[in-house]
């Protein structure tokens, strides 16, 4: 394990004349892609039982005899037990009947009877209980009342409850919130109970022969069953996202009640059915002693109401009113674009692409970002967990979302849904994805084996919204067969306004290099109308100009990997200069990743634990950046693999440290120590990190 930040020494951070190993030149070790860090800084590995056991820490309390203090934690190496759904889902049940979780409500009022559920409440009531097991309050100034006067949504539960005022300004109790695109809990209830109307997606679908009957079957619910799913959100005090947990950002909890969905296919993935049931999807708003009906938020027009009572409009009606709007099938170049040229594009990344780390990527110069990859059948499920990957930031003026389905159905009903319900520039279509579990279903790179699909797909996205479509592929699904170059002119055809290419096959996943000669091939193929973007191993403003200058006519690269591992490289590409980054202003960056993370998810015990472990979580990348006054050659490569140094403070020292371990130090100087029995395993291991992109 590394040594403790105490232990690291700067005045002589040479290893002794027994420790040191033969020296290799710097051309050496960059030909065996190893970072040249200079022979004063470097040191032997840490001793460890296993070079890669990094999977799971635990942290517990230190006995006070073999501690320095009582502070203090020890960290040990466990196996992360595996547990089910179902445990998992009772667990968080009955955590939130413990004194942990206490009614949002009464933590913002103070007073038990201010709850409306009551006893049918799913959080606990108990004042006192919740008082006297609270952790101690952070340091610093709560995010939500910062010298501005409103007052902090959480109340009691807020971990800087002490800086609250009495004087601060009620405001409705309601969050201060710059974001926007949250789930509207009257459509997530028509998703859960499938009875979203697409009128536009099933005209477009229709047209291009797309929508023909016994593709799927739907169960079939009958109004007791939906009554049932009512009164139980309900009885579950949902917020205003249509989730008691507030849609948090890849959080995974829906614990609300879910109504009946569509079965599914036997591919495991589902499909939205276009043989849909009869019965009309109702409203509980009830005018003049008339159920007034909506579909989807049309208004239904004047000349259908008598009496004050709207005539039933069927939706077969609303569809082919829709379907002859010409406006709906306006050629692609008629659409609203995008300039990408010469833009800094984040990448949509998985996990650490989270808002939060979206706005740290903004403040440092990125000008479009893109959010993670979001599934289309669990939108159309209406999964909170997944919608709040479409939440939008309003520092993010050119905003995308990306999707993923395997059918022109799917795909085309979520993008009409998106349209319909959020605030986004452009819609992004992911065929590149190379990870088993979408590729298995049909979806991400697969499609690079079905351009038909890929056609029925475009054509179908473009021709339903107004937005632009832009594409994200690989070059293609085998290494050595690469197809892209042969496509890409249809793609424009087809109606995207941008793709983005990333220079390896899916079989190659993130191994080798990528392939700008084939990147650069497929642009010299495309048509004007479609703007070519490239993306695989930008690390620097030399491979920014490098691959700008080598093809005049691509639109911009794309940036991934490199923002995780340093997201200031939009500032060096901005300022064409190799910025020598200090260990303090790197911390800096970590701390407005902290005040933005405590600003999405909350300043409770809850948030401040989940922008921990999304903390974590990015520091298990930026663990792989070597500062450039250690190097011999510069810049860094994105395939350099780092050897243990040791840099020019201690907290360089420890931000180069790939220990888990670590990495919790650092978030406890942010967040305050973790709590008892901790454990902490990264989703993607900083010696796999390829795997964080998307595709």
């Amino acid at each position: 394990m590394a040594e403790s930040p105490a232990e690291l020494t700067t005045e002589n951070p040479n290893p002794t004349q027994d420790q040191q190993q033969p020296t290799a030149t710097p051309e050496e070790l960059v030909a065996k892609s190893v970072a040249p860090v200079k022979p004063q800084f470097l040191r032997p590995p840490p001793s460890r039982t296993s070079q890669n056991d990094t999977t799971s820490y635990a942290v517990s309390d230190c006995n006070s005899n073999n501690s320095k203090s009582n502070n203090t934690n020890t960290i040990s190496l466990v196996a992360k037990e595996k547990k089910s759904k179902r445990q998992l889902k009772r667990e968080r049940q009955q955590e939130k009947k413990s004194a942990v979780s206490l009614c949002p409500e009464l933590a913002k009022t103070g007073d038990v009877n201010s709850c409306p559920y009551k006893t049918n409440c799913r959080f606990n009531h108990d004042l006192e209980g919740f008082k006297a097991q609270k952790p101690e309050d952070l340091e610093g100034e709560c995010p939500f009342t910062n010298g501005e006067g409103l007052r902090c949504p959480y109340g009691l539960a807020c971990r800087f409850y002490g800086t609250h005022k009495d004087n601060d300004v009620v405001g409705n109790g309601k969050k201060r919130n710059s974001e926007i695109n949250g789930l509207n809990k009257d459509v997530q209830k028509l998703l859960w109970k499938n009875k979203m109307k697409f009128p536009k997606a099933d005209s477009v679908l229709k047209s291009l022969g797309l929508m023909g009957p016994g593709k799927s079957k739907v169960k079939k619910v009958d109004e007791e069953e939906v009554e049932k799913v009512d009164d139980d959100n309900v009885s579950h005090g949902t917020n205003e996202n249509g989730c008691g947990d507030g849609g948090n950002e890849s959080a995974g909890k829906l614990d609300c009640a879910v109504g009946v969905l569509a079965e599914d296919d036997v591919d495991g993935v589902l499909k939205t059915d276009e043989v849909r049931p009869l019965k009309k999807a109702k409203s509980a708003v009830e005018e003049n002693g008339c159920i007034v009906e909506e579909v989807n938020g049309l208004s239904i027009p004047e000349k259908n109401i008598e009496n004050g009572c709207p005539i039933e409009t069927e939706p077969e009606a609303i569809a082919e009113n829709v379907e002859t709007d010409g406006s709906l099938k306006s050629h692609p170049r008629e659409k609203m674009l995008i300039d990408f040229r010469g833009k800094l594009y984040l990448a949509p990344l998985t996990t650490v692409g989270n808002l939060p780390f979206r706005r740290v990527c903004k403040a440092l110069g990125a000008d479009v970002t893109c959010g993670e990859m979001a599934m289309c059948t669990n939108l159309l499920q209406g999964q909170a967990s997944e919608w709040a990957l479409m939440r939008r930031h309003s520092s993010e003026d050119l905003f995308g979302v990306q999707i993923c389905g395997s059918y022109p159905d799917t795909v085309t009903r979520t993008a009409e849904l998106i349209d319909q319900e959020c605030t986004v520039d452009f819609i992004d279509i992911n065929m590149g994805c190379p990870i088993d579990i979408v590729v298995n279903k049909g979806a991400g790179s697969s499609l690079l084996t079905k351009p038909m699909r890929m056609k029925s797909i475009i054509e179908a996205a473009s021709g339903t919204v107004e937005k632009p479509i832009t594409v994200k592929v690989r070059t293609a699904y085998f290494e050595g067969k690469n197809r892209i170059d042969s496509l890409i002119a249809d793609i424009g055809n087809w109606g995207a306004s941008a793709i983005t290419i990333h220079g390896r096959s899916r079989q190659q996943r993130y191994s080798k290099l990528a392939d700008w000669d084939y990147i650069f091939q497929c642009v010299k193929k495309a048509p004007d109308t479609l703007q070519v973007l490239g993306n695989g191993d930008v690390f620097s403003y030399v491979d920014w100009n490098k691959h700008k200058s080598d093809c005049p006519e691509l639109s911009s690269c794309m940036i991934a990997r490199g923002a995780l591992i340093k997201p200031w490289i939009f500032t060096e590409i901005k300022e064409q200069r190799h910025w020598d980054i200090s260990s303090g202003e790197r911390l800096n960056i970590l701390k407005d990743y902290v005040r933005c993370g405590l600003e999405h998810w909350g300043s409770d015990t809850k948030g401040v634990e989940t922008t921990r472990h999304f903390l974590l979580e990015w520091l298990s990348y930026t663990c792989r950046y070597v500062p450039v006054g250690l190097l011999d050659v510069i810049p860094q490569r994105l395939n350099w693999r780092p050897p243990s140094y040791y840099g020019r403070d201690d907290l360089e020292t420890l931000m180069a440290s790939d220990s888990a371990a670590d990495w919790i130090r650092i978030s406890e100087m942010l967040l305050g120590r973790v709590p008892d029995g901790f454990t902490f395993s990264p989703k993607h291991k900083s010696n796999a990190y390829d795997r964080a992109e998307n595709g």
